[in-house]
């Protein structure tokens, strides 16, 4: 019964082998239908809006610290449309918005990862200084409003660096935190004579 059923195989193999070199339009009709291509019915203005309008999220270096901060009992917003810039997370507690830039895509000076492409440089340069002058508006924008912008660059959440970088912000959060919460001083009602003498707190002691 086997040999049968591989004989049968054999015979289908050949028959469609030999079908294939008499019709070699068949034969092409994968190759002719992988080069087939749908017709954009969007004019170029549009499809560059509708690409600007994209907005990467989710992004792994996102994820490291959202994790982390949540671990550690922070809590979050994501990407509020009511500020400026639609930071990555806002903090109202913190009066914090953290950014966590690509190195390459917002122009990280002085990262290796930061490497203008050899080809169409120019348009390359332009882009990633527009983003740049954009991050710059967004951040005035924030801190005129009252805000502290954080700023995590992808290349200090590399496996070397990561520690150390997240517990850099977990301090400077709590460090934002206590400076809001301290109260302040009243001024002074009086000033200071020089001219008087001041009080000590004790007495100098002299040997015996």
């Amino acid at each position: 019964m086997v040999k049968i059923l591989e004989q049968r195989v054999q015979s289908q193999a050949r028959l469609s082998y030999a079908e294939s070199r008499r019709n070699p339009a068949k034969r092409n009709l994968k190759s002719q239908t992988s080069n087939f291509k749908l017709l954009d019915s969007l004019s170029p203005s549009q499809r560059h809006n509708n690409m600007a309008a994209i907005h990467s999220k989710n992004t792994k270096p996102e994820l490291i610290v959202r994790r982390y901060l949540f671990a550690h009992g922070f809590r979050f917003r994501l990407n509020d449309p009511r500020l400026p810039g639609h930071p990555d997370i806002v903090m109202r507690k913190y009066a914090t918005c953290i950014f966590v830039n690509g190195c390459f895509w917002h122009g990280h000076d002085g990262c290796p990862a930061y490497r203008i492409p050899k080809t169409n440089t120019e348009f390359w340069q332009n882009k990633i200084s527009r983003n740049k002058a954009r991050d710059s508006r967004t951040i005035q924008q924030l801190t005129a409003l009252g805000w502290n912008c954080i700023t995590v660059w992808e290349c200090q959440l590399k496996p070397a660096l990561r520690e150390d970088t997240l517990a850099s912000l977990q301090q400077t959060l709590l460090q934002i935190y206590l400076h809001k919460t301290q109260p302040k001083l009243p001024a002074a009602p009086y000033n200071l004579d020089e001219e008087l003498p001041l009080r000590q707190a004790a007495e100098p002691q002299t040997p015996n």
